[in-house]
């Protein structure tokens, strides 16, 4: 009986941290591509714009949360004479995450 229960947990153990391991690649490409769009609002291209995406996925590992990384690209944004609401940014984002969701699941 106990080694039906341990397999069980082993599995839901493996399926959390299979569960967690996507959760971040799909965060992390969106999160990325999304610097890659704030980049191009902000007349980057090329290095720079890469550049900037790494800085916008570094703020989200800093600080963690797109609530962090939303306030660093809407000061971003702001300093480069681009105005955008935080809705928008939002949504923008959203978009990027649905993307990322969909490339992943289907690699």
């Amino acid at each position: 009986m106990t080694s039906s229960f341990d397999d069980r947990q082993k599995a839901f153990e493996n399926k959390f941290k299979h569960d967690e391991e996507l959760r971040f690649k799909v965060e992390s490409r969106a999160v990325r591509h999304f610097g890659q769009w704030v980049a191009v609002k902000l007349g980057k291209k090329g290095p720079d714009a890469e550049k900037y995406a790494d800085e916008v996925l570094e703020a989200d590992f800093e600080k963690g949360g797109i609530h962090h990384v939303l306030k660093k690209v809407k000061k971003d944004l702001a300093a480069g004479g681009v105005e955008m609401t935080e809705h928008h940014l939002e949504n923008e984002y959203n978009v990027h995450l649905a993307a990322a969701k969909k490339a992943i699941m289907a690699a």
